[in-house]
């Protein structure tokens, strides 16, 4: 009976093995961008979905699919993960009919209303002034231009990552890129001249 049960025990063991090696190549390439995961996250989360939800749906997606990455690349496939369970949390909350959540129109007109008038007192105290500007002008935009303005001027990233975040060609990158920080400029020129979010 013993020696009937060897080659299960084996088994296990080389499953337990796998995941272990899997746990620490996800830490160790997918772990150091965590901070970018989150900036993301608290840039795009709007209430009731909380930039801390989304982070935490985001790396278990992540860990469950890391086995289908290739290569080391590992920023853009990360925030394509972010970016899509934002979009699944704020998905499930209209069906749900728990929050009404604004129409996502890039031809609507510019407005600060998709940010609530009163963040709870953690986020006031996380987020100082400047960022709190940003974050009002963000929400002023349009969900194609804010996205594609987050992954630039805040997460540094090149044209042809923010391509593969978001699935669109780079030529559309540039175009939404330059429509934003035009708009930016229009709602709110003295943010954008000066500070630490200075947008070029």
């Amino acid at each position: 009976m013993r020696g009937g049960s060897y080659p299960v025990e084996q088994e296990r063991g080389a499953d337990v093995a796998r995941m272990s090696e899997k746990r620490r190549r996800f830490e160790a390439l997918a772990l150091p961008h965590l901070d970018a995961a989150y900036n993301l996250a608290r840039w795009l989360a709007r209430p009731p979905v909380e930039a801390d939800d989304i982070v935490q749906d985001a790396m278990l997606r992540a860990f469950r699919a890391f086995d289908s990455l290739r290569g080391e690349d590992v920023k853009p496939w990360l925030l394509t993960i972010v970016r899509n369970s934002f979009l699944s949390a704020v998905d499930k909350r209209k069906r749900q009919h728990e929050v009404p959540m604004p129409e996502d129109d890039a031809a609507a007109p510019l407005h600060p209303g998709l940010v609530s008038d009163q963040p709870n007192a953690e986020a006031n105290l996380m987020m100082d002034e400047s960022e709190r500007n940003m974050q009002t002008l963000l929400a002023s935009l349009a969900p194609d231009y804010r996205d594609v303005l987050i992954l630039r001027e805040l997460e540094d990233m090149s044209y042809g990552e923010i391509a593969r975040v978001l699935d669109i060609p780079i030529g559309t990158v540039m175009s939404r890129l330059a429509r934003a920080r035009a708009a930016l400029k229009d709602i709110w020129p003295h943010s954008v001249e000066g500070g630490r979010h200075g947008l070029q």
